[in-house]
């Protein structure tokens, strides 16, 4: 914790010196200072620790009973904020994204180890969606200060969906292992890229999110994800990992 804090004050003083350049009005740039320790308070408040032991138990997986706690752009000083709960045994991912000073939420949730078997071939995923495209997470749980460690990335795959939120209708969605695209906190570097190797069975970790970026670093268009600020809502009925057995599901309507 001191040497988090202690990185974040010379951010601070950096962000200071940097916004105050001549070129500049005085006004523009005591905005600028407030709104760099506002993000700065932000990020010392946040309590990932707090939100990891209030995590609410909502689905199962195999026989794993899943508990997730919520994880947003607050950890790096943005504004969003997810209110999650488990709505008649249905996960409700809802909450409110603000596009100033950041841009994401997400829901984790943790998994034993071995949970996910080695012939795991997809994550089938029935939900409820608002038209926005969301992204599935999988990691290893290794953690840094805003998300998966340098060393061990966030494989994750787009969710896109249908605004049914009217009628109520489900979608069933298969994401492929195959498709899933290793993310690094800042972008990966030459190495990273090369090294990442994908390990269903090291999986210790399941997230969902709705973020600025898709899933290959992509910006996620304002039609399936919004601006300034604005609500979201999936909702999640079941979450399955399919064997390489397994047939495939029936197609959903629209």
């Amino acid at each position: 914790m001191q040497r988090r804090i202690l990185i974040l004050t010379s951010w601070i003083v950096l962000s200071c010196l940097f916004s105050s350049d001549a070129t500049t009005s005085s006004s523009s740039s005591r905005k600028n200072k407030q709104n760099t320790m506002g993000q700065a308070m932000r990020i010392v408040s946040y309590d990932r620790a707090a939100n990891e032991r209030n995590a609410i138990p909502s689905l199962k997986l195999y026989d794993q009973n899943l508990s997730w706690f919520r994880l947003d752009d607050g950890v790096m000083g943005g504004q969003s904020e997810t209110i999650h709960s488990d709505k008649d045994g249905q996960l409700a991912f809802e909450g409110t994204i603000n596009t100033n000073g950041g841009g994401f939420c997400s829901i984790r949730t943790k998994l034993s180890e071995g949970l996910l078997p080695t012939n795991t071939k997809s994550i089938r995923l029935k939900f409820i969606g608002d038209g926005k495209t969301y992204k599935l997470l999988l990691s290893d749980g290794s953690k840094s200060t805003f998300g998966p460690s340098r060393k061990s990335p966030s494989w994750q795959a787009d969710i896109p969906t249908h605004d049914n939120r009217e009628t109520e209708k489900e979608e069933i969605l298969e994401i492929p292992i195959t498709s899933l695209k290793p993310s690094w906190v800042f972008g990966p570097s030459e190495e990273e890229q090369k090294m990442a190797k994908f390990d269903v069975s090291a999986m210790q970790e399941l997230g969902l999110m709705l973020s600025l970026k898709l899933s290959d670093g992509s910006p996620n268009p304002v039609e399936t994800f919004g601006q300034g600020t604005f609500p979201f809502s999936l909702k999640v009925s079941s979450i399955e990992a399919v064997p390489s057995s397994s047939t495939p599901p029936p197609k959903s309507e629209q």
